[in-house]
């Protein structure tokens, strides 16, 4: 016999969490919101705490462990493709959009941020689960 599946995550609180998560990485890039001291950690923290959101959006049935690891999966990708320079690549990371969604510099301690934003996010998720099936 198979388990049954989790219940969906609910739409509307994970589409005000990605406006919320996307808005305040924005305005970390904008304005000090966090401490000189950790450089843009805090950014790139959010920034995988949104790829985490958007694939709960996308599959609100998905156990939180598989979500994780495939919003870390993800977010290590991209960091690692920054590794590679060919002229079309960083002619779309020298737009804004580009910058945002694909970095522009390799750094070994983004991959620290990104697992501290996907562990808040799955701390998150499983709390809210905790606290629904009450």
């Amino acid at each position: 016999m198979r388990p049954s599946p989790a219940p969906p995550r609910a739409r509307l609180p994970l589409t005000i969490a990605l406006a919320t998560v996307i808005s305040l990485g924005l305005a970390s890039r904008a304005m000090p919101l966090f401490p000189a001291a950790l450089e843009s950690y805090p950014g790139d923290s959010l920034r995988a705490l949104m790829v985490l959101v958007m694939l709960a959006l996308l599959v609100p049935r998905a156990a939180p462990l598989r979500l994780a690891a495939a919003a870390l999966t993800i977010s290590f990708a991209v960091e690692v493709l920054q590794l590679y320079r060919a002229p079309w690549i960083e002619a779309i990371r020298d737009t804004t959009p580009g910058r945002l969604a694909l970095g522009s510099g390799f750094d070994w301690i983004d991959l620290l941020a990104y697992t501290v934003g996907v562990g808040i996010g799955l701390a998150c998720d499983l709390t809210w689960q905790r606290m629904r099936s009450r």
